[in-house]
């Protein structure tokens, strides 16, 4: 970068970005506005030469133009899970390096509270929303059908009403069961069912973190000859918490029915079962394999270290970002589905 940009001014300016990137100033307001055609390459220069000079968008002047807040909002059940939590610091990560600004709200997880906040949101002071939407089965196709920009990360369904920015959880739970068998188990528990022994109910699953995971992990299963056992499902309702992962493996323990790994629905789950199997004597990954998802910041500091399944977090976030902006500023118009499989986290929890 030239030295004499950084040294001379005080304040960089939209003409200093695009000398620098070698690019016309049009071409630079259009990567700041996110309008206009050009090749990914340049727009990446240009990108980088923003982040390099420290250019600061005058956002006043910015959204009096295109009559915008210049913040978008971010709503999700809770902040307490670690999953949710880092969701949030990827989409104000990827807010921040399109200069957008991010409320960010959360609501208690039912259904109504979700339709509620979709009914009132107020497009004055945001503008647009991304929502994790509850896994519950009241929301309605009419629900999703808002008059301002909506985009929808997480396992609930949006019917082609809203963006929905996923994982693919359905291949993701094929993914770590046939990783553990990869690995020499033979006989699978899981924890972490919303509810009892249902493959019916599982296969026809359209949402649902547990049901998609669930059916992929039965089709591992089945493709492998060995049917998943009722007695090895731990149940755990709404509690994808610790103490709910500690409980469902204790319940499978006392089965008495043999097993050498186990597939958690999510981290904090796999971190209870590790609780429960260290205190039953269970030796890991020697006697049991455990592999979790969304490999959450904790589950590398675990004893063993967790191997689990990436939350592609560094995809959703920024992916969806796009997506709402697009439809902010008019350039994206048609709902889309995007999906992403995710990949092994291999770590001590599962052989080498």
């Amino acid at each position: 970068m030239n030295d004499a940009v950084k040294s001379d001014r005080k304040r960089v300016t939209l003409r200093d970005v695009a000398r620098e990137a070698g690019v016309s100033l049009k071409t630079a307001s259009n990567v700041i506005n996110q309008t206009g055609r050009m090749s990914e390459a340049t727009r990446e220069k240009v990108q980088q030469v923003i982040e390099d000079m420290g250019y600061q968008v005058n956002m006043a002047a910015r959204n009096l133009n295109f009559q915008h807040t210049g913040f978008v909002t971010l709503a999700v059940p809770s902040l307490r899970p670690p999953y949710l939590a880092e969701l949030a610091d990827y989409v104000i990560d990827a807010a921040r390096k399109r200069s957008y600004s991010v409320y960010a709200i959360t609501y208690d997880g039912s259904d109504t509270a979700a339709r509620h906040m979709l009914e009132s949101f107020n497009n004055t002071i945001s503008d647009g929303i991304i929502m994790s939407l509850p896994e519950g089965s009241e929301l309605t196709p009419d629900d999703l059908d808002v008059e301002y920009p909506l985009v929808c990360v997480g396992a609930r369904t949006t019917w082609g009403r809203a963006d929905w920015v996923r994982t693919d959880d359905v291949a993701d739970g094929a993914t770590a069961a046939e990783y553990l068998f990869h690995k020499g188990a033979t006989r699978l528990a899981v924890v972490g069912a919303r509810s009892p022994y249902d493959p019916e109910e599982w296969r026809a699953a359209v949402d649902g973190n547990a049901a998609m995971r669930l059916h992929g992990i039965m089709d591992a299963c089945a493709e492998h000859g060995r049917e998943l056992d009722p007695r090895l499902l731990g149940v755990t309702g709404q509690d994808w918490g610790i103490g709910g992962g500690v409980r469902a493996m204790q319940q499978v323990i006392d089965s008495g029915v043999p097993f050498d790994g186990v597939v958690a629905l999510n981290d904090q789950l796999a971190t209870g079962v590790i609780t429960a199997l260290a205190a039953n004597g269970f030796s890991i990954p020697d006697q049991v394999q455990v592999i979790g998802f969304d490999n959450i910041e904790e589950s590398q500091y675990l004893q063993p270290t967790l191997t689990t399944m990436d939350s592609c977090l560094s995809w959703i976030a920024p992916t969806a970002m796009e997506r709402l902006i697009g439809r902010i500023r008019g350039y994206i118009t048609a709902p889309e589905t995007l999906s992403i499989r995710s990949q092994v986290i291999p770590r001590a929890t599962t052989r080498i």
